[in-house]
């Protein structure tokens, strides 16, 4: 496996590359990237998002179990929606909430896929080669937004607010996802542990049919949705998704905490 990360320096230029023992081996492209041959020490460097992805598609009842629990059928084809690339943080960044809402403000954590070649109806065998490697994604919601105009459920809207797409720390190339799972942490008290390999369409599946729906450019990041155990955030509490091999994704709601209560635990139904 190689880890990769995306950083700026101080100078205020942005470097990519594979980081080995503190330091990082720069790399030009995500499609056969080629290696600079510059190193930098990582104690000289800024994280940011481990990429800068045009588009986040982001999934939907992706998960048995979650189906289960919302006696939901599984699809027979990926649902998703799209988050804008404005949308996306890297860790430690604060997450805003919308001036004008006031509503409940839920996390999701999730793996992401980086897309590494440009892909259009894409054959098992050209999705599988389209990964460049796998993130960690917290797939912010204002959950509110969603059901608030009886006429228009507003996914797009209530998931695409500028920082309410965090992703990081870093992207590993050779993860083997089937083995790993998603723990998300809010206020250091486990809410959600779950196993990848219960995911209704496997990352190879998922690209290969999306880019039957859109075509897939190197940076895009698919987010294979979430499992059971989604809750809500509140002011200054701070969600930590963690995925063994790939690293801790650490992102803060912004505000102040409302008396002692900093994060509350409530299901979220959607």
């Amino acid at each position: 496996m190689d880890t990769w990360m995306r950083l700026m320096a101080n100078d205020g230029s942005i470097v990519f590359g594979r980081v080995e023992n503190g330091y990082l081996h720069e790399y030009e492209g995500l499609d056969q990237p080629v290696p600079t041959g510059a190193v930098l020490s990582l104690r000289t460097l800024t994280l940011l998002a481990p990429c800068a992805p045009g588009k986040v598609i982001a999934l939907w009842n992706n998960f048995h179990a979650l189906a289960a629990k919302l006696e939901k059928p599984v699809p027979s084809h990926p649902l998703f929606l799209i988050k804008p690339a404005e949308s996306v943080i890297g860790s430690d960044v604060p997450i805003l909430r919308p001036a004008h809402y006031e509503g409940k403000i839920v996390f999701e954590g999730e793996l992401g896929i980086v897309i590494g070649k440009r892909c259009r109806n894409a054959s098992e065998e050209e999705a599988e080669a389209a990964i460049f490697g796998y993130t960690i994604v917290n797939d912010v919601t204002a959950a509110g937004l969603i059901t608030e105009n009886p006429h228009f459920p507003q996914w797009c809207r209530a998931k695409g607010f500028d920082t309410f797409c965090c992703i990081g720390p870093a992207i590993v190339s050779g993860f083997d996802w089937r083995r790993a799972r998603v723990v998300t942490r809010l206020e250091g008290v486990e809410r959600q542990n779950y196993p990848l390999d219960d995911m209704v369409f496997s990352p190879r599946e998922q690209v290969r049919l999306i880019s039957q729906d859109l075509t897939l450019e190197p940076g895009d990041v698919i987010a294979c949705g979430t499992s059971l155990g989604v809750g809500s955030i509140g002011a200054g509490a701070t969600v930590e998704v963690s995925i063994d091999g790939i690293g801790v994704l650490v992102n803060t709601l912004a505000g102040e905490r409302a008396g002692t209560q900093a994060g509350v635990a409530a299901e979220s139904a959607f």
